[in-house]
């Protein structure tokens, strides 16, 4: 083998191995022991075994068919283990629980069928290319509905006005991932086929800096804010203590309190900090500061059209604007309109 080939061999399996090590990591070791961790390990472990697959065939063509089959049937599982992580960082667990074992009892024994009755060895025409290309349909149809799972997530990061987490960024940069490692392999010849297995090499690694990184600080994805994540507030009661959240900002006009605080909000209504915020962040898709400044700049809409006594300046600061440039500029961002150039149009 010539030096450049020793060379790129390395930078190739070296991401199969460091993806396989990081994949028992996370499946057995890391804390917390929870259900996200696991999917994740799972996921790393399944794409690791892709990779490898890649790596020891594009430079070993006489590789065993019984490995090319291996490879193929883990590459089977990259999209639901990929799909159930993010679900289970997104949604109750209990759920997830239940649903994930579903989804592998039903493609499990299909692979396993499929693989038992058409060995690779003895049918390379049927595998190549019909069961390869829908083992990549499925893994692209489970992108798809984890792109769907974080639609939400996604929007935050698109509207700057919303506030960006680290886990927010993690999710989808590792989606984003999944995307071009499945794109490297899809779309190449073989003379391009190690494509694949340098581009995952190359992503693991930013995603290893990414989450290790900052001095440790982005180790809170893998226990507080995925710990956080599990305590989500089910779809049904985040509908009603939204609706109360609501009565309580008018009824009482909490937003015109200009140094409102969070947990203020939070202990009217009978929540941690923490599930407060996730009710904003998970069903609002807004942070705090939005969220209570929508409130203040309706009100001061409603003032503005009905009272005529009152100056445009005394009206931000009625409803809880420390001043006069932080309330015309809050006001040309959700209105589209200064409050002067919203009097004219309506009046």
């Amino acid at each position: 083998m010539e030096f450049g080939r020793e060379l790129l061999f390395f930078f190739s399996a070296l991401g199969a191995f460091n993806g396989l090590i990081l994949s028992l990591y996370f499946i057995f070791f890391v804390k917390p022991q929870n259900l996200s961790n696991k999917f994740l390990g799972v996921f790393i472990l399944m794409l690791s075994i892709r990779i490898g697959k890649s790596v020891f065939f594009y430079f070993n063509p006489k590789l065993s068919f019984h490995f090319l089959q291996f490879g193929l049937t883990a590459c089977f599982f990259i999209g639901p283990f990929l799909y159930f992580y993010i679900r289970s960082v997104e949604e109750s667990k209990e759920r997830i629980k239940k649903e994930w074992k579903y989804h592998i009892a039903i493609l499990l024994p299909i692979i396993l069928t499929i693989g038992y009755l058409y060995p690779f060895e003895t049918n390379i025409d049927l595998w190549r290319p019909y069961i390869i290309k829908s083992i990549y349909f499925v893994w692209f149809l489970y992108i798809l509905a984890s792109i769907y799972t974080l639609r939400n997530r996604a929007n935050k990061l698109l509207a700057k006005t919303k506030e960006v987490t680290i886990l927010d960024i993690w999710l989808l940069s590792l989606l984003i991932a999944n995307l071009l490692i499945l794109t490297a392999y899809n779309f190449v010849s073989f003379t391009n086929y190690i494509s694949g297995a340098l581009t995952f090499t190359f992503l693991l690694y930013l995603l290893v800096i990414f989450l290790f990184s900052r001095k440790g600080k982005e180790i809170r994805l893998l226990n507080k804010e995925v710990k956080y994540a599990d305590k989500k507030i089910e779809i049904n009661k985040a509908k009603d203590l939204l609706i109360k959240l609501d009565q309580l900002m008018n009824d009482e006009e909490l937003y015109k309190n200009a140094n409102l605080k969070s947990s203020e909000v939070a202990q009217k209504m009978k929540l941690t900090t923490h599930q407060f915020s996730q009710l904003l962040n998970d069903n609002l898709g807004k942070s705090f500061p939005v969220f209570v400044n929508e409130y203040r700049i309706e009100s001061a809409k409603k003032m503005i059209l009905d009272d005529n006594s009152i100056t445009i300046e005394a009206i931000g600061y009625e409803n809880g604007f420390n001043s006069k440039s932080t309330f015309y500029t809050t006001f040309k961002k959700l209105v589209g309109k200064t409050p002067s150039q919203f009097k004219s149009s309506v009046l």
